[in-house]
């Protein structure tokens, strides 16, 4: 792990690195089969302790996991000192109770904070006939889609641009990075942020039980 930061400071010409995080450190990596296990283990013992020192150092600035499940984010929580999460595919419209009520609250409790990927589910609350990244559509949620579009409908706004805003309105969220395939789209993602939704949307998902209850929205309050 030194090494590998070590060359990259080389190459990068810098004396020091904001973040380093440690990359699909999950079960769901197939590179990995069976050794989940195994590879945390050795995440433990190695590349976690090493990275807090470095951070101590002043070589970092911060580590963390960037994985597309929660579990590691949990494990890491107890045997660690990390300062950011990378999650991704756990946070969206479609899709945020675990991260919710699982994740938030303990990284609260740590100030640790979280960046959001796949806010629009690698495009599909975007309108591309796709959900995130195996080509499977879990039951429900192309009617959930449908559901959160005439929501939308109703108030005049657009789903993206209200997805972006409700992946980045939790107060633990520092980042959120929903991709681009063109200069355009990253234009339009960062006018999304910018835009003003109407409460009355955020009112109607959370009547219509379309987003958790007590999910933060952007323009209104939370204790």
């Amino acid at each position: 792990m030194r090494r590998s930061i070590e060359d990259s400071l080389q190459r990068l010409g810098l004396s020091s690195i904001d973040v380093v995080f440690i990359h699909d450190l999950s079960p769901d990596n197939g590179d990995m089969k069976d050794s989940y296990t195994h590879y945390f283990e050795q995440a433990i013992h190695g590349a976690m302790p090493e990275l807090t020192k470095m951070r101590e150092e002043g070589i970092i600035k911060g580590w963390g996991l960037g994985v597309n499940t929660i579990a590691p984010i949990l494990q890491t929580l107890e045997v660690a000192d990390p300062d950011i999460f990378l999650s991704a595919c756990q946070y969206s419209l479609i899709k945020h109770d675990d991260e919710l009520n699982q994740i938030f609250p303990k990284v609260a409790e740590r100030d640790i904070s979280i960046i959001v990927g796949a806010p629009l589910c690698a495009g599909f609350l975007s309108g591309k006939d796709r959900y995130l990244y195996d080509g499977k559509f879990p039951a429900g949620v192309k009617e959930k889609l449908n559901a959160l579009q005439q929501v939308a409908k109703n108030h005049a706004v657009d789903l993206r641009t209200a997805a972006l805003q409700f992946a980045a309105a939790p107060d633990a969220v520092s980042g959120v990075i929903p991709g681009a395939h063109t200069a355009e789209q990253a234009v339009q993602n960062a006018h999304s942020f910018e835009a003003k939704i109407p409460v009355d949307f955020w009112k109607e998902l959370k009547h219509d039980k379309l987003i958790e209850d007590h999910a933060p929205v952007p323009n209104i309050q939370h204790n």
